[in-house]
């Protein structure tokens, strides 16, 4: 066995052990960087009917379901419902706010920050590639305190709100930093942004998040929506959001090299 098959063995073994590694991770920079370490340790993973998923934007990387294995896995009742982690309604539909509050804004701070180092190298006679801004850097925070004002009467009050958050954080989608919630390793990872995206900003959401940017919070003041939860729960009835909720260790569902779910 060569020694790059065993570092896919290794590299496939702590994913399925940690859930989750950061980009940073020795074994991942290499993997990255070296095609023939990344096709083994696909090789490795498809062995066991995962794959392994990585997005620029995001600063870790992850394993997934195959496509194939879904049904085996989930069965039919579970490809048709919302989620396949079990999530009850109104976690998805705090999923998609936390999502939509803190992945749209990074990814447009990281596509500017982008820009603006490309419109400097026209001007750089050596200039070189720059990296994208990392996720830790350009991501916002939420405020507890304005999550639970604004959403609090949509999805379930302080109670269930926090029960939630407490489910969100045990996936690795959300991390607590006191009174602030902040992006989880597999936020921008297991929640497919091409599809999410458009339906958010031109859907339901949208009037939110335009309120939002008008005020100083992280949140609007004042909602003149039908209930959130009502909304949300319409837009997951006309597209359901299997790849957005699929963190269960560690059989989710998503797209390698896709903006994800």
């Amino acid at each position: 066995m060569s020694s790059s098959m065993d570092d896919a063995a290794l590299l496939a073994a702590e994913l399925l052990a940690r859930r989750w590694l950061p980009r940073q991770h020795p074994k991942v920079k290499r993997a990255l960087i070296d095609a023939d370490l990344w096709q083994a340790t696909q090789e490795r993973l498809a062995q066991v009917g995962l794959r392994l998923i990585d997005n620029l934007y995001a600063d870790h990387v992850s394993v997934a379901l195959l496509r194939p294995a879904e049904a085996t896995v989930f069965g039919e009742a579970g490809l048709n419902s919302h989620n396949n982690i079990d999530l009850p309604r109104d976690a998805v539909s705090l999923l998609v706010v936390l999502w939509a509050l803190i992945v749209l804004p990074k990814r447009e701070r990281q596509a500017a920050r982008a820009a603006n180092q490309n419109g400097d190298d026209q001007n750089d006679m050596f200039g070189k590639d720059r990296p994208m801004p990392t996720a830790a850097s350009v991501s916002p925070m939420v405020s507890y305190k304005a999550l639970l004002a604004d959403f609090g009467v949509q999805l379930g009050k302080k109670t269930r709100l926090d029960t939630n958050l407490k489910r969100l954080e045990n996936h690795g989608f959300i991390v607590r930093k006191g009174e602030d919630i902040a992006e989880g390793p597999l936020l921008d990872l297991l929640l497919d942004y091409d599809a999410l995206a458009p339906r958010i900003l031109q859907g339901a959401l949208g009037d939110v998040l335009a309120q939002a940017k008008q005020l100083t919070g992280n949140l609007p003041l004042a909602l003149t929506q039908p209930p959130l939860e009502e909304i949300i729960e319409d837009e997951l009835d006309d597209e359901p959001v299997d790849d957005a909720a699929t963190a269960g260790a560690p059989t989710p569902s998503a797209d390698p090299h896709t903006d994800e779910a």
